[in-house]
């Protein structure tokens, strides 16, 4: 069926990539039902999703995917076709009020506050807060979770390899072909541009999100040259515009002898079919000409052109090799990463959850002999606390209802794991959580794949040098108000809220 005119046009290109709402586990239905059942599928609840503990042995983790959660949320809803699969799972005794239930369903009555998304997060504070009616939030548990975690990880990744690498080389995500299919894909191409990466070999991420693309060439256009082949048009113009054409051929032999000389080679040494490979593709792209390399072991000569080539490497490149590839004096100029980036080998989850924190405005809190797991109960507020000098003191997590810590304020907080409190005077207070969907609406325009880029750059400045260390880094602290611990120390002793 031919589409109506104008309708491409209307099209939200990063729709096309969004999550649907049957992207989920079997018992976040079955929840549904029992909520459904015992009348309580409209009552207020708030969930939080966060992680515990920082991805790859570091002390940060970047937050990513928000924009995704915000495009499924405001497409949420249950076609017939979802309803009907769903019937043909649960148990045939279903009321057919429950599916009329979830044909009317939307994210009408949720609101999300969240980490935008290129801020630095830490464990236990939440990436996003997630409230509205009980049925509608807890289907909302899977999706969520697979649309920020991954997201996280691999935008974390990519800024560890930055980190790395340092400001000035340029790192391209080419991982398409070892993701974890085509979504993963995707995903990876999308959050390892925030992470930090210059462009992506993923062509579809250009399209969609706008991540800059950029390429090199395969072995294949190597070796389909066998040295007899003739360029139809041997002739190269000048850079520059002026000047008489160059015939390219002629001057690659020209330079031929004195290059294999330095090198202690003999003229027939160097195979010809490669000469005859490159010296077409340069004729192709006179202006984006880039030499590619498997391995580092090159060397510039005084040879027009030459010092201008980008130099690019791309081999199964992880965090050892790409700290070699950056040391002092290394003449690489583009580094392109795959398998080590898009699989995350060294941490392949994040391992975020979402938790219920609140049902009719009373604190729920998840009580387990596992200290680690249990969680933080009532609906809060998150800020960060930094000293005169604007480096970073802590994340304070406190209740809704406190009122917001002052700069020149002393506060007594709570670390978490701590045994005893201590005593902060932070010169300046942010902000963490911001609202960003209010019951169904979204309040500001999402900022763009790239602003958020530039805030991920931004936001990792910040952070001390003993907090980036990608081996036994210093921990950063996230602490409790003393109400926030005065009422987790009342549940756990079985006290009421």
């Amino acid at each position: 069926m031919a589409a109506a005119p104008g309708a491409e046009r209307d099209i939200d290109p990063e729709g096309l990539a969004a999550a649907r709402p049957l992207l989920t586990d079997l018992y976040q239905a079955t929840m549904a039902l029992g909520y459904w059942r015992a009348g309580r599928a409209q009552d207020v609840a708030e969930f939080e999703l966060f992680f515990r503990c920082c991805p790859f042995g570091g002390a940060f983790a970047l937050a990513a995917g928000l924009r995704d959660c915000v495009r499924f949320l405001r497409a949420f809803r249950l076609r017939d076709a979802d309803v009907q699969f769903l019937a043909s799972v649960l148990p045939p005794d279903t009321e057919p009020a429950f599916f009329a239930h979830l044909r009317a369903l939307d994210c009408s009555g949720v609101t999300v506050r969240a980490l935008p998304e290129g801020s630095l997060a830490f464990p236990g504070v939440p990436l996003l807060q997630v409230s509205g009616p009980l049925l509608v939030v807890q289907l909302l548990e899977t999706p969520l979770l697979c649309l920020v975690s991954y997201a996280s990880l691999v935008a974390t990744n990519a800024a560890r390899l930055r980190l790395i690498a340092g400001p000035e080389k340029r790192l391209l995500e080419m991982g398409l072909r070892r993701a974890q299919g085509p979504d993963g894909g995707l995903t990876a191409s999308t959050y390892s541009y925030l992470g930090g990466f210059d462009s992506s070999s993923n062509v579809l991420a250009g399209q969609l999100r706008g991540v800059p693309v950029a390429g090199t060439l395969a072995h294949s256009f190597v070796t389909s040259f066998s040295g007899t082949e003739v360029p139809p048009d041997p002739m190269l113009a000048p850079a520059a515009g002026e000047g008489p054409r160059v015939d390219l051929v002629g001057r690659v032999e020209v330079w031929l002898e004195p290059v294999c000389a330095h090198l202690g080679l003999g003229v027939q040494e160097p195979h010809r079919g490669e000469r005859v490979a490159f010296v077409a593709y340069a004729l192709a792209f006179p202006r984006a000409f880039q030499g590619l390399l498997d391995s580092y072991s090159t060397r510039r000569f005084q040879v027009p052109w030459l010092e201008s080539v980008p130099i690019a490497v791309s081999n199964n490149i992880d965090e050892e090799e790409l700290a070699r590839l950056t040391q002092e004096g290394s003449e690489v100029n583009v580094i392109g990463i795959g398998t080590s980036l898009v699989t995350c080998p060294r941490q392949p989850a994040l391992g975020c959850v979402y938790k219920l924190v609140a049902v009719g405005g009373q604190p729920r809190m998840k009580l387990t002999e596992d200290a680690e797991k249990q969680t933080l109960p009532g609906s809060k507020a998150a800020f960060r606390l930094l000293d005169s000098d604007g480096s970073l003191l802590l994340d304070l997590l406190q209740l809704a209802e406190e009122l917001p810590p002052q700069a020149g304020q002393e506060l007594r907080v709570w670390p978490r794991g701590a045994q005893k409190p201590r005593t902060v005077r932070p010169a300046h207070v942010e902000s963490l959580l911001q609202l960003w969907v209010q019951q169904g609406q979204l309040c500001e325009p999402l900022p763009s794949l790239a602003e958020s880029r530039a805030f991920a750059q931004l936001s990792l400045s910040r952070l001390s040098p003993a907090h980036k260390w990608l081996e036994s880094p210093e921990l950063y602290q996230v602490a409790l108000s003393e109400q926030l611990q005065a009422l987790v120390d009342r549940l756990r002793a079985g006290g009421p809220p």
